[in-house]
């Protein structure tokens, strides 16, 4: 019965820092600009209409694919773009 209830304890705090993760993967970053079009496979911070979750882009330069790159970056780069920040992304 304590092993039980010692997992179930773990199992929730885990759950707890996963969440946090996700959120904080989502949520605009002070500083930083989402740039589309220029993440390699597999490389993407977060989902698109195609998939839901970071790290499964599965192609390269796809236009929806986007990462996190400092403020004034994306523009430098070729085949960049900047993706608008949504209400409830900051």
């Amino acid at each position: 019965m304590k092993n039980n209830v010692a997992y179930t304890a773990l199992a929730g705090i885990l759950a707890l820092g996963l969440t946090a993760t996700a959120d904080e993967a989502t949520a605009a970053k002070e500083g930083m600009e989402k740039c589309a079009g220029i993440v390699k496979a597999g490389m993407n911070d977060c989902g698109t209409s195609k998939h839901g979750c970071a790290g499964q882009a599965k192609t390269d330069n796809t236009a929806e694919d986007w990462i996190y790159l400092p403020e004034g970056t994306c523009a430098k780069i070729t085949g960049g773009t900047v993706v608008e920040a949504k209400e409830g992304d900051m």
